[in-house]
């Protein structure tokens, strides 16, 4: 569903190509709990199918720190940290997976930097607003 859609249905009456009053004919406003998630079901679906993505820098250092993240489905642990990340509205966030730690840019949905964790004793995460620990 489009938002365009969502807001048409929401509006009491739409313009219509039908044999209405002056070309409008009144919409039904949906009753509370009936289409009112529907919007933001369709919404979390679409962000929670995307995948998050590697900057060339987080890349650099995946492959530096030698960090699978295919082990123990790490990738889609990192996924759900961001997802939950988002639900509350943070911006950058640090997301461990075990005991790798990943800053992440959740209004992008893009890891900025990796460090594992032989990496992370003595390290000071500036610049986030968030920690997710999946």
């Amino acid at each position: 569903m489009l938002i365009s859609e969502y807001l048409a249905g929401r509006n009491s009456i739409s313009v219509s190509t039908g044999n209405g009053v002056g070309g409008y004919e009144p919409v039904k406003k949906p009753r509370e709990g009936d289409d009112a998630g529907s919007f933001a079901e369709k919404l979390r679906e679409t962000i929670g199918s995307r995948e998050v993505e590697f900057s060339s820098h987080a890349i650099k250092r995946l492959e530096s720190r030698q960090i699978d993240i295919a082990e123990n489905d790490r990738i889609e642990r990192l996924n759900r940290g961001v997802e939950l990340a988002a639900e509350k509205g943070s911006e950058e966030s640090l997301i461990l997976v075990d005991s790798t730690a990943f800053i992440v840019s959740v209004k992008n949905n893009t890891v900025i930097t990796t460090v594992s964790a032989d990496d992370l004793k003595g390290n000071v995460f500036t610049n986030i607003d968030s920690a997710v620990i999946v």
